[in-house]
């Protein structure tokens, strides 16, 4: 009789904890579905804007003065043209791309720099500068005081003036990504390049440097990206229309177009497919940046 129950009781015990993996089993599953259906609603959210875009840079002016999703009777490929050379979209292409990669490569230089100083000297002083320098990120700009010192450094209006202001206004991000990566990385690199007589500055750039280009990456790529899509900046600070970037150029060529949606949405186009094509390119970059800094730091 013991035994009967005791084997009863087993029996039971093992019903029950099927049960309860088969329940936890179907919960994953379920909130498996969910999240994978709300990634999907926002994906399309996301899309929709570039897909409308896309479709109405392809139709005549009357068929895109609804803005639809439906599909053009036929291509109009001359809008593209037509925005290239009425917009002079080839001149503010060259003038974005010297800003963002000008401004990227110097605001990465210099954050790495000023991230492994303070990285490596961990004094209270350093420590405030380094909360100083983050809270960057979060502070606005103050356009008036910037103004001023523009005009007293000469630098308005002008494309080096918008390139340090690019470079320096992304150095808090930099260095907050840049600080984190390099606490990862043992001092003893430092001591055996000390020893056989590196100088500061080949001891950053010959053996430290190359060991950051992840996060290097990670962090230029995020800051071209907002460079090349950056508006309020050029606009305060740009006047002459043969140093505008293509978010300007874009601006004024819907100032004067903007009955046509066609050529908008062709001149949009033309703004929005490098960036999408350098994320494209460099998402994996991004992310293992980010990842390797999250667990390294």
């Amino acid at each position: 009789m013991k035994i009967g129950s005791l084997n009863n009781r087993i029996t039971t015990r093992r019903n029950s904890l099927r049960a309860a993996g088969t329940r936890a089993q179907a919960t994953r599953t379920f909130r498996g579905l969910t999240y994978n259906l709300l990634a999907v609603v926002v994906s399309l959210i996301m899309i929709t804007p570039i897909v409308l875009v896309f479709i109405n840079a392809l139709k005549t002016k009357a068929q895109a003065s609804s803005m639809g999703l439906d599909l053009p009777t036929a291509l109009q490929w001359q809008n593209f043209a037509t925005v290239i050379e009425r917009g002079k979209l080839l001149t503010a292409f060259g003038n974005s791309a010297l800003y963002a990669v000008a401004a990227t490569v110097i605001g990465i230089t210099l954050s790495a720099l000023a991230a492994y100083v303070l990285a490596r000297n961990r004094t209270r002083l350093n420590r405030a500068i380094y909360y100083l320098i983050v809270m960057g990120i979060a502070m606005p700009t103050n356009f008036v005081t910037l103004t001023k010192v523009m005009q007293l450094t000469q630098l308005i209006n002008t494309q080096l003036g918008i390139i340090i202001l690019y470079a320096a206004s992304h150095v808090p991000l930099s260095v907050f990504l840049i600080y984190a990566f390099i606490e990862s990385l043992p001092r003893e690199l430092d001591e055996a390049a000390i020893i056989d007589g590196a100088s500061p500055l080949r001891l950053f750039f010959a053996v430290i440097y190359p060991l950051l280009t992840p996060v290097l990456v990670t962090g230029a790529v995020l800051n071209l990206l907002d460079i090349w899509n950056e508006f309020l900046l050029p606009l305060y600070y740009l006047n002459k229309s043969t140093n505008w970037p293509m978010t300007l150029a874009i601006y004024n060529f819907f100032g004067q177009y903007q009955s046509d949606w066609s050529l908008v949405s062709a001149d949009i186009v033309l703004t929005i497919v490098p960036v999408i094509l350098i994320y494209l390119l460099a998402q994996r970059y991004i992310l293992s940046g980010l990842t390797i800094g999250a667990v390294k730091g």
